[in-house]
């Protein structure tokens, strides 16, 4: 149903003259053979769109980066999927077996008493769910070099979260709209960092 609402929208932007590239996205996806599965009921409704309305349009297949197993096993998916975007909220409740329904009752706790730096539900924790991401990406693009790669979840708005992110390589960050003029300043501020250590290391 999502799929086709997508598809029939996007022909109905082409006939309106409005160019658009829609990206199909399967969220906590674990395994390959899980994404070739579902791809193949994405292609056969988009199929069926494009014969009823006797019009195409191009779209993207990907998926949500959400559990650990599918970080670490990112090649394989990017033999599949043309694009993949990191769940990072899922993926660190995953990773650290947090519930976020009832972590607000000790992450607090946790970080007043030192157990960890910052709450990770707010700000990446680059040490553990940032070396997945890491891993992923550059797995993921091992097999297809021009895989585009996103973040998606609050951490998008988070000053060190958007530094991480661009020093990783993912082409977007994604947040809520309140904290999308946060996000653009902290990616300008990543970008100016990393030309000025390029520039160091050529003196």
């Amino acid at each position: 149903m999502q799929v086709q609402a997508i598809i029939e929208a996007a022909v109905e932007c082409k006939k309106a003259g409005v160019k658009v590239l829609p990206e199909i996205m399967i969220p906590l996806a674990g395994t390959k053979a899980e994404l070739d599965f579902l791809k193949r009921f994405t292609v056969e409704t988009a199929e069926r769109v494009f014969k009823e309305q006797k019009t195409r349009v191009e779209y993207l297949y990907g998926t949500m980066i959400e559990v650990p197993r599918a970080a670490i096993t990112a090649d394989e998916l990017a033999e599949t999927a043309q694009f993949f975007s990191f769940g990072t909220n899922d993926l660190t409740q995953m990773t650290f077996g947090y519930s976020r329904d009832d972590a607000g009752s000790f992450l607090p706790e946790y970080v007043r008493k030192e157990i960890l730096e910052r709450d990770p539900f707010q700000s990446l924790d680059v040490g553990g769910v940032g070396k997945l991401v890491g891993m992923a990406v550059r797995l993921g693009r091992q097999t297809k070099p021009d895989l585009k790669c996103g973040i998606c979840g609050e951490h998008g708005g988070d000053p060190k979260s958007v530094e991480f992110c661009h020093e990783v390589g993912l082409n977007y960050v994604s947040c809520s709209p309140f904290r999308v003029p946060i996000a653009r300043l902290a990616a300008a501020h990543a970008a100016i960092k990393q030309k000025g250590k390029a520039k160091g290391k050529k003196r």
